[in-house]
């Protein structure tokens, strides 16, 4: 009634009795609402990040309750993944070393022995004329026969030759227009060089390296196939060892089950499990791979010595050996979850 009196000697009017609360109190509960809803959202999602937690070490766990099986099965990944990796590692090389070969198309020109080194020489400035070549280099039967004793390591039989065997060489260089149609163009200029009478044998470079690029393309596909059926014999195995597991535990899925557990939170410590199956097999494929490059190192060092270079095989990078374990878990959680949502389905509560 104060308050009225007040209100009427001020001139406001009168609250009608079926109006709502003041306005005060309505900003203060609109207030609170998007507290509450972020407060419930914040506690929810630190209860996921603790489930997830929680199966993360128990998967950890269970795995390392069984040691023997554990590295058993992530042996047999480790080899599934060890494979592809190795022809991989393997095709790298070979194109490391072919990348030093790449050049414009050549023609080499193996003169008549009774062709001597100055007759040489003026076929070769004669050749220089022709407008489809860049140039020509001659290598007379002196340093031919030099090449040849530092590359093949004969120098001991080669002294005991009463004359040089080898003939002098030209090597052809191709222009770039015709370099570009290099497979078009050389029946023709080879011909053409075939038919002069100082020329003995005549031998176009780029097509044993065309042959070769394309052997490695074949191997390359073959290695993308094989990395796939051994990716596919990784889903098989995760997904059996963790078949088994699941029926081993059946008794305790039911019972999960009964008090309420959803199908997500009792397939969530399976599906890490199969992470780290994964994982542990992509670690044991580095140490395979390591392993074999180490052992493989010497003896392909010594060879590419006899061949006057210090090749060697170059080891996993990192980037690659992330890659190999990533690979593995991801393939594991792959077959984790193929395998254990299929076969919790068929485990309900009597």
């Amino acid at each position: 009634m104060i308050s009225f009196f007040k209100r009427r000697r001020s001139g406001a009017t009168p609250r009608s009795r079926t109006s709502g609360p003041a306005p005060v109190v309505t900003r203060a509960a609109a207030t609170r609402a998007p507290t509450a809803r972020r407060s419930a959202a914040s506690l929810s999602l630190r209860a996921y990040i603790a489930q997830h937690a929680q199966a993360f070490t128990y998967s950890l766990g269970q795995l390392w309750r069984a040691p023997a099986a554990t590295l058993m099965t992530a042996a047999v990944i480790g080899i599934a993944l060890a494979l592809p990796t190795a022809l991989y590692l393997v095709l790298e090389h070979a194109q490391q070393v072919s990348a030093g070969w790449k050049g414009g198309a050549q023609i080499t020109l193996f003169l008549k022995h009774e062709v001597s080194d100055e007759a040489a020489r003026t076929l070769a400035v004669r050749l220089r004329a022709w407008p489809a070549l860049t140039g020509v280099s001659a290598i007379s039967r002196t340093e031919a026969l030099e090449e040849f004793r530092r590359l093949s390591g004969l120098g001991a039989a080669l002294d005991a030759l009463d004359e040089n065997p080898l003939p002098a060489v030209l090597v052809l260089h191709l222009a770039p227009e015709h370099d570009g149609m290099a497979q078009e163009y050389s029946g023709r200029l080879l011909a053409k060089v075939r038919a002069l009478p100082e020329v003995d044998l005549a031998e176009f470079d780029e097509q044993w390296l065309k042959r070769l690029r394309a052997i490695m393309a074949v191997i390359e596909r073959a290695v993308q196939l094989l990395a796939l059926l051994l990716a596919a014999a990784v889903l098989f195995i995760v997904g059996n060892t963790l078949r088994l597991a699941v029926q081993g535990r059946s008794d305790e899925i039911e019972v999960s089950k009964l008090i309420g557990a959803s199908d997500a939170f009792i397939r969530r410590p399976f599906l890490y499990s199969g992470m780290w199956y994964g994982a542990l097999g992509g670690v044991c494929a580095w140490v395979m791979v390591s392993l074999a490059l180490r052992l493989l190192n010497g003896p392909v060092q010594r060879l590419a010595a006899l061949y006057q270079s210090d090749f060697s095989l170059s080891g996993l990078s990192f980037t690659l050996t992330l890659l190999l374990v990533s690979a593995g878990a991801i393939l594991g959680l792959l077959g984790a979850w193929l395998s254990v949502g299929r076969h919790l389905a068929n485990i309900e509560p009597a």
